[in-house]
């Protein structure tokens, strides 16, 4: 998949380089208010919601930030924060999340923008912002200016994160894009509306595909010839090195002078798409400062976004994330299906919120044969995700002695994995599965035709909580054990010596 895999992964591991970006953007606080819905208030036709907690994160161009301190690289925030309970709330989240304010200029006279949402469940009831809606008077935007070249000397790459609120508007991309440029610290742009060309002579910019469609004039119905000539203008009018446009499950397209290309989306499973577009800029951003070549950086860029689209939520990439999905993406292109307790736990939550029934089952799979891809295949059929529960090498030995397993387990966990029956392995060290049933919480557990239902380990604590147990016959005269005992013995039948 990648070019050069050993730089990109040395350049994860390295935190590529350590180095400084600096952002420039629109800081804004996301609030939400967690609570359940169980009546309609007497007082007029809406739902009450009962509040069970509260959470705030960094939105906007903070969420950029949180991405590239996520990736391991050193930032700095700078754009307008309100004399207010919501600019001291910013304040704090960016100095425990280790990133300065040194570029963020304090505005008495509007507010923080801040975003309120009203959750239920997985459902958004209501939104309450908080913002500035005129332009910024002249000495607010001259200070900002200020401190945004007051920072250029520590920066690596700088980012333009625009949300429209007023931070990146044509006076300032004016007065500090060519700066950056003379000082050869490379341009990103994230770009917000349908006129570009405050944005000239940035590095590279990442409209979505809907942005780009307005901005270039592309009407309905347009073919890849047109498609391709409207990047490449819009390249060269804005005097861009190179475009990248974001296509969803697309994936991206990218201009340069030699042309353009084409990266498919690498998201398995797409659950939300929200911070996608930062993702991708942090990304890109970090790969450049990295020296990555551009096709490796667009790559890489093109994996982190399909880690956090599989995620539910604003979730931004963790260089931990990254480098597990290049791995993966290594092995046979295949998609990530290897996990640890926890981490599935919270997966086969995100499953179930989308309605699909989980399918578990366990075993030692030693020696994968007709018999138990048949078993796996019947067990996927009973629900939506199909869950495999593999008994450690230790735990093998334990059950089958001490010459068992024939293949260890990491091998067993990604052979598994290669079945497309198989949506998850998790491997566990106990001589029953039983701790890790009550830890995933099931609706269907399945077991072999040797089992009678109240034999299986776990069977009545997944009809505990409204499951059931399923008995799939097995292939007759398929086994491991009678595997390996015929290849023990000669075409005769006899036992071979030694």
């Amino acid at each position: 998949m990648f070019r050069a895999p050993e730089d990109v992964s040395h350049a994860i591991e390295s935190q590529f380089g350590g180095k400084r970006v600096l952002v420039v953007g629109d800081l804004m606080v996301d609030a939400y208010l967690w609570g359940d819905v169980s009546r309609i208030s007497p007082e007029a036709p809406v739902p009450v919601v009962r509040l069970n907690r509260k959470t705030v994160t960094l939105g906007g161009a903070g969420n950029v930030l949180l991405n590239l301190v996520g990736l391991g690289l050193p930032a700095t925030a700078a754009g307008f924060v309100g004399d207010d309970d919501g600019g001291r709330q910013l304040g704090q989240m960016l100095e425990q999340a280790g990133i300065s304010s040194a570029g963020c200029v304090r505005l008495a006279d509007r507010p923080t923008t801040t975003k309120t949402r009203v959750v239920s469940g997985h459902h958004q009831m209501l939104r309450l912002d908080e913002e500035g809606v005129g332009p910024v008077a002249d000495e607010g935007v001259k200070r900002l200016i200020d401190a945004i070249l007051g920072q250029l000397d520590d920066a690596s790459a700088l980012i333009l994160s625009d949300y429209a609120k007023g931070v990146v508007t044509a006076e300032v991309c004016q007065a500090i894009i060519p700066e950056a440029r003379r000082r050869g610290i490379p341009v990103i742009v994230d770009p917000k509306g349908f006129n570009f060309q405050k944005y000239a002579g940035a590095t590279t910019m990442t409209p979505n595909l809907r942005e780009f469609e307005i901005a270039t004039g592309l009407e309905a119905g347009y073919d890849s010839e047109t498609f391709q000539r409207a990047g490449s203008d819009l390249r060269e009018r804005l005097g861009l090195e190179y475009l990248v446009v974001t296509c969803g499950d697309k994936g991206i397209r990218l201009f340069d002078k030699a042309g353009w290309s084409q990266f498919p989306a690498l998201a398995r499973e797409v659950y939300d798409v929200s911070g996608a577009g930062d993702t991708v800029i942090a990304s890109l951003t970090a790969s450049i400062v990295a020296g990555l070549d551009l096709d490796d950086a667009m790559r890489l860029a093109n994996v982190a976004a399909g880690v956090v689209v599989g995620k539910i939520g604003t979730t931004p990439i963790q260089s931990r994330d990254l480098r597990d999905a290049v791995r993966d993406t290594q092995l046979l292109e295949q998609p990530r299906k290897v996990y640890e307790a926890a981490e599935l736990a919270d997966l086969i939550q995100s499953w179930k919120s989308r309605g699909d029934r989980v399918v578990f089952t366990n075993g030692c799979f030693d020696l994968l044969h007709v018999g138990h891809v048949t078993l796996l295949a019947k067990a996927r059929a009973c629900g939506d995700r199909l869950v495999v529960g593999l008994n450690t090498d230790r735990s093998v030995r334990q059950l089958k002695g001490p010459t068992r397993p024939v293949v260890v387990q990491g091998d067993r966990a990604q052979v598994l994995a290669g079945l497309a029956s198989v949506d998850a392995v998790v491997l566990f060290d106990e001589e029953t599965p039983l701790e890790l049933i009550a830890g995933l919480k099931p609706d269907v557990l399945v077991k072999g035709g040797d089992y009678e239902e109240s034999q299986v380990v776990g069977g009545e604590l997944v009809k505990s909580w409204g499951g059931r147990v399923a008995i799939i016959p097995l292939v007759e005269g398929r086994s491991t054990t009678k595997l390996l005992e015929k290849s023990q013995k000669d075409p005769n039948g006899n036992r071979r010596a030694g």
